[in-house]
């Protein structure tokens, strides 16, 4: 048969130790092409990506050339890769041998051009840029390089077309968790201290995280406890409610980040993004619990406490009540005009009982007076008048405890209004902050997003 005659006629004199040229200065001239079939891990931690590739590479073989018409017109074959020379092209980035089917033939054309089709699973090196995830892009390059051969002995060329190789995604499966962008080539010549030049053809693979997984299960949860923080603001600071509230969240978030720490990648280079993203909402809520406790410190237990400052009320009570366009603060200023109107009329309720003299309630009694007085009526008037001094005594003592009584109010409600002027300000500052962040970080990844 045609096709074992001409088998028996290309290996039986060929010798496969020596590189296939007449003359030892031709250069042997490899063509070598790649397409990416699947991005099967990403190892941030130690830096490896694993990918599923198609190789191609085609070279002219002087001595595996033929009369198609001494052959039964036969102008292609497939011989043994082990019985012809094959070069010696390897990936500098391997760091570990995969899982690659083994292809045991080439083809073989009558020209002398000898194809190798093979797939191959790498594993390689790669630097991993992980400061934007879940928003990161990959860029990881494949360089093919003969290990022993300088560049007068082989060199490398493109198979295809840059541009056809660069947005090839005709074999590539995009159902994982990273996406092909694009695969850039480039030819350069390698070469150690002064010595032989080696030629290199890279491939640098460009590959996007898809990011609503992260999205999902990262970002949305953490959005909503801040969310959660900031309404929980709306309760009465007055009320200890909303300690043991905030306290929750900050439970809950803790037990949030012990969660997702395990689906965060970790190296040993940097720290990504969304963690100092997660350690800073942390810090917030702990500034919101730090906040709350300052607040509930001032509207609780006002007895124990002095009058407020004048420059407290000026900065605060008018003040900041014009600044922050509090509606109350009419009933702030009212509240003081009250307290001011209600110790005016105690102090002259008190000296009205200074200069009212002693009033007698028979008319017998009040016509003896300034004239002679009978024994009895001048006994008469002493134990009545030492009864109506114990009773004018006991008067003077309910009307100053109602008067310090009257006196803590006044300075528990100005603490109370201030606590809550102070506390609409911080979380007014509050918001701000966290609003800035918000905004400062979905910018960021937006721009890496659509970059």
């Amino acid at each position: 048969p045609a096709l074992r005659r001409l088998s028996h006629h290309l290996l039986a004199h060929y010798q496969k130790g020596t590189r296939p040229v007449r003359d030892w200065r031709t250069t042997t001239n490899v063509a070598i092409d790649l397409m990416v079939y699947a991005i099967l891990s990403v190892d941030e931690k130690n830096q490896v990506l694993t990918t599923y590739i198609w190789y191609r590479q085609h070279w002219t073989d002087e001595f595996l050339q033929w009369d198609p018409a001494r052959f039964d017109n036969l102008t292609q074959i497939s011989l043994p890769v082990e019985s012809i020379w094959v070069p010696d092209i390897l990936i500098n980035e391997f760091v570990d041998v995969g899982k690659s089917p083994h292809v045991p033939y080439v083809y073989v054309s009558h020209h002398g051009e000898v194809q190798n089709l093979k797939p191959i699973q790498v594993m390689t090196a790669c630097s991993l840029d992980i400061y934007n995830f879940p928003f990161d892009v990959q860029n990881c390059s494949l360089t093919f390089t003969s290990w022993l051969h300088h560049i007068r002995d082989i060199n490398l060329s493109l198979w295809r077309q840059p541009e056809l190789v660069k947005f090839d995604r005709s074999v590539f499966m995009n159902q994982g968790e990273w996406e092909l962008l694009y695969v850039l080539s480039h030819f350069q010549e390698f070469s150690v201290k002064s010595s032989d030049s080696y030629a290199e053809m890279k491939f640098y693979v460009v590959i996007r995280r898809r990011p609503l997984f992260y999205t999902v299960s990262l970002l949305l949860p953490s959005i909503f406890l801040m969310v959660m923080d900031i309404v929980g603001f709306y309760l009465p600071p007055h009320s200890g409610e909303r300690v043991s509230f905030k306290i929750t969240l900050l439970l809950g978030y803790s037990v949030f980040l012990i969660i997702v720490s395990d689906t965060l990648p970790a190296t040993a280079v940097g720290t990504p993004l969304i963690g100092i993203y997660f350690v800073v909402c942390m810090a917030l809520l702990v500034i919101s619990l730090t906040e709350t406790i300052l607040i509930v410190r001032l509207v609780h237990k006002q007895d124990l406490q002095p009058h407020v400052p004048e420059w407290v009320k000026h900065l605060l009570l008018e003040r900041a009540t014009i600044l922050l366009c509090i509606r109350d603060r009419k009933k702030f200023s009212q509240s003081r005009m009250q307290s001011l109107d209600t110790s005016r009329q105690v102090e002259n309720n008190d000296s009205t009982a200074k200069l009212t003299p002693y009033v007698c309630e028979d008319p017998r009694e009040c016509g003896a007076v300034g004239g002679t007085r009978s024994p009895l009526a001048i006994a008469g008037r002493t134990e009545g008048s030492a009864a109506l001094q114990e009773v004018l005594r006991e008067a003077t003592a309910i009307r100053q405890l109602l008067e310090k009584r009257e006196e803590f109010r006044d300075v528990a409600r100005e603490w109370l209004q201030v606590g809550y002027v102070l506390d609409v300000l911080l979380f007014r500052v509050y918001l701000a902050a966290v609003l800035a962040y918000s905004i400062t970080l979905g910018t960021l990844w937006s721009v890496w997003r659509d970059a």
